[in-house]
């Protein structure tokens, strides 16, 4: 092989540093950073990290099967308590967008595991979707958390086919026949969607009505919702979901994305 086209190949030795030295070097940083920006654990409040080893801990992968009553599969990640309802509602609510990318990663795992096990991968590319949110709750915020978790998560840019079609009071305090009475007709689409495929993805489910309205607005429009991918679900005896499923890990379904 010519000199130059050796140069060429990648040197195996590179990128190889033993876990324990990127670990160190990860730890170093976060020190620093700490000194400059002072800030604390969102899982526990603990000091001079935006999450602490024990809280990311928390937010290892469990993928979950669920259904939404019209038997729409719903994949969850993790389970949507405790350190992990605590790190969500922090960058839902307190602007703690620097927990995004940890979170982005259970997302991911969702997505991947929806893919897999969509009806009919082979019968066309599939498009992500995020729920339009409230004029009101992006002006409180300043930004879109299931957007801001999905390019955190590097999945190619959400499709921006639906919209409000009015102002809906907040979901906090109602009940789940409240909620889904709320969100009911408030969702539509001004294009015609015939022929295109989605997949849904959000942060939690809880009783399923955002994502209920979300499939029924694509499928009246005209498209396919081959399911849904979630971040996190509430405990199973609080949502009326059904068929819970646990598996094992793959990888390599996003390929089928568009």
């Amino acid at each position: 092989m010519p000199p130059s086209m050796r140069r060429l190949r990648p040197d195996p030795t590179r990128g190889t540093a033993p876990a324990a030295i990127r670990g160190a070097i990860r730890e170093a940083t976060r020190d620093a950073l700490a000194v400059l920006l002072p800030v604390s654990c969102a899982g526990c409040g603990a000091d001079d990290r935006a999450l602490c080893g024990a809280c990311r801990s928390q937010l290892e992968s469990q993928p979950v099967l669920r259904s939404l009553s019209d038997g729409t599969a719903v994949w969850a990640a993790l389970a949507y308590d405790g350190v992990v309802r605590r790190v969500i509602l922090a960058l839902k609510e307190q602007g703690r967008t620097d927990v995004a990318r940890a979170l982005a990663v259970s997302l991911t795992t969702a997505v991947d595991r929806a893919l897999l096990h969509a009806a009919d991968p082979a019968a066309g590319q599939i498009e992500l979707l995020v729920p339009p949110v409230s004029r009101a709750s992006f002006r409180r915020r300043g930004y879109d958390p299931v957007w801001l978790l999905a390019r955190a998560a590097g999945l190619p840019r959400p499709a921006r086919v639906l919209v409000n079609l009015h102002e809906r009071a907040s979901q906090k305090s109602l009940d789940r026949a409240q909620r889904g009475t709320n969100l009911a007709g408030s969702m539509g689409s001004p294009l015609a969607l015939n022929g295109r495929r989605f997949l849904v993805l959000d942060d939690v489910i809880t009783t399923g009505a955002t994502l209920s309205e979300v499939i029924r607005s694509l499928r009246e429009g005209g498209a396919e919702v081959v399911g849904a991918a979630v971040v996190a679900a509430t405990p199973r005896h609080s949502l009326g979901l059904s068929s819970e499923l646990e598996i094992t890990r793959d990888s390599g379904a996003l390929r089928g994305l568009r």
